[in-house]
């Protein structure tokens, strides 16, 4: 019943916390990189951009209302979309503010997305870890309860050896004391004892 315990690292609790503002922040500084080289007044990187983000929205839109509607897929669909509408105003933007303000927008939203999946995540989490739990204790409860039926039977089966040894070991005293008369223990009304005669007769 004795499980290893899992001890997890730090780095494995924190990353999936801190995974929403890592995407947002990378698409920031590649969005700024592509602005430096050349994106800032480009209208045709605009569109391009443009054209992306509304084919990566249809994509979502087809995804969450076709007949056998994926939420994963859709949800990745607009995640995608929203990170190129991000990505093209921040790389075609001439300061930091606009980008800056979207980027804190862009990581409210998916810190506001991330806790409704983190806390059906952790509800399963504690509902499994109930039921293993539960499982444990039935498991060990039915494993006291034989070992106390186990053990009780053993100690019935011990004191009644000893009190077969002691009752031979009494019979063969009493015969063996001087002057024993089996008789006068059946007029007595005692139990008889058998006799070697008797017994291989």
């Amino acid at each position: 019943m004795n499980e290893p315990i899992i001890a997890r690292h730090w780095l494995a609790i924190v990353a999936p916390k801190a995974a929403p503002a890592l995407a947002t922040t990378t698409v920031l500084a590649l969005a700024r990189i592509w602005n430096a080289n050349g994106a800032e007044h480009s209208v045709g990187n605009a569109v391009l951009m443009t054209a992306l983000s509304i084919g990566a929205a249809a994509a979502g839109a087809c995804a969450s209302v076709g007949y056998a509607g994926d939420s994963t897929i859709a949800g990745t669909a607009f995640a995608a979309s929203g990170a190129l509408a991000f990505a093209g105003v921040a790389g075609y933007a001439d300061g930091l503010p606009l980008p800056l303000l979207l980027w804190s927008v862009a990581t409210a939203g998916a810190y506001a997305l991330a806790a409704r999946y983190w806390r059906t995540d952790r509800r399963d989490r504690v509902a499994h870890e109930r039921h293993v739990s539960d499982r444990r204790e039935e498991r060990a409860h039915v494993e006291r309860v034989e070992t106390i039926r186990g053990t009780t039977q053993i100690e019935v089966a011990r004191t009644g050896a000893a009190y077969a040894e002691q009752l031979a070991q009494a019979l063969v005293t009493r015969a063996a004391l001087p002057g024993f008369d089996p008789t006068a223990l059946e007029a007595a009304g005692l139990p008889q004892l058998p006799t070697a005669e008797r017994k291989f007769a």
